[in-house]
């Protein structure tokens, strides 16, 4: 299982308005473990950047003067996402800027170039209906290190969202884990357990025996006769006891 968590920055809110992408941050998750391959590009958007925008950021026009195009980074994004299942916070924000600058190119929208998307923002209002559900509250709530983010940056956040995500889904493990299992009895689980010790079988001495009946008598006592170790007395005995 392949995932692909993605985050983004862009010069301002919204794509309509001809906002573009600044900047992409990806990690990978193969089996819901950290592989260490990322993807971290910034991007000329050729426009200006909205100053509210750069308050978050922190990213200038200045920075971006010398910095490729989507056009020159779209093949290396397409191949590193492409299969993936994306997760991604707020995932209709940074889907819909990244099918617009793909749409700009001609290129295929994301719903055909991935295997589908997770939205943890989403799915943290599921799970925790009227919480807060920024990433920060994520952080505080899971207990995952945010000290480093004095400033949104996609690909750090990328990172931080890897770890929530993982935080927000770990009673998964188990489901998957027996998911792969082979099933009990079956070929694969036979040959998985390999070659068995013999067992050793260990009696009870004629002492041991006779100590356990004893035991048993004095719980039978206690409950007057009633003992479930004890094999009931026959329906003669229990007349003429009568």
């Amino acid at each position: 299982m392949r995932q692909i968590v993605l985050d983004t920055e862009t010069t301002g809110l919204d794509w309509r308005n001809g906002d573009r992408v600044i900047e992409i941050g990806c990690v990978e998750l193969v089996n819901r473990s950290l592989t260490g391959r990322h993807y971290h590009v910034y991007i000329n958007p050729e426009r200006r950047i909205d100053a509210e925008a750069v308050a978050v950021h922190g990213i200038t026009e200045e920075f971006l003067a010398d910095k490729p195009r989507f056009a020159k980074v779209v093949d290396d994004f397409e191949a590193f996402v492409r299969d993936a299942e994306l997760v991604i916070h707020n995932a209709a924000f940074d889907v819909g800027f990244l099918n617009h600058e793909l749409s700009l190119l001609g290129r295929a929208a994301l719903d055909t170039l991935c295997s589908g998307v997770i939205d943890t923002l989403k799915m943290a209002k599921e799970q925790n209906p009227g919480k807060k559900a920024s990433l920060d509250a994520l952080c505080e709530r899971y207990q995952v290190d945010n000290g480093r983010r004095t400033l949104h940056g996609a690909l750090l956040d990328a990172e931080i969202l890897a770890e929530v995500y993982l935080a927000m889904t770990r009673g998964q493990e188990s489901l998957i884990m027996a998911l792969d299992e082979p099933a009990p009895g079956s070929a694969e689980a036979e040959a998985a357990l390999g070659e068995r010790p013999p067992l050793t079988v260990l009696r009870a001495s004629a002492e041991e025996l006779v100590e356990h009946e004893k035991v048993l008598g004095e719980i039978a006592k206690a409950n007057k006769g009633a003992c479930l170790w004890l094999p009931p007395e026959p329906v003669e005995a229990v007349e003429a006891a009568a």
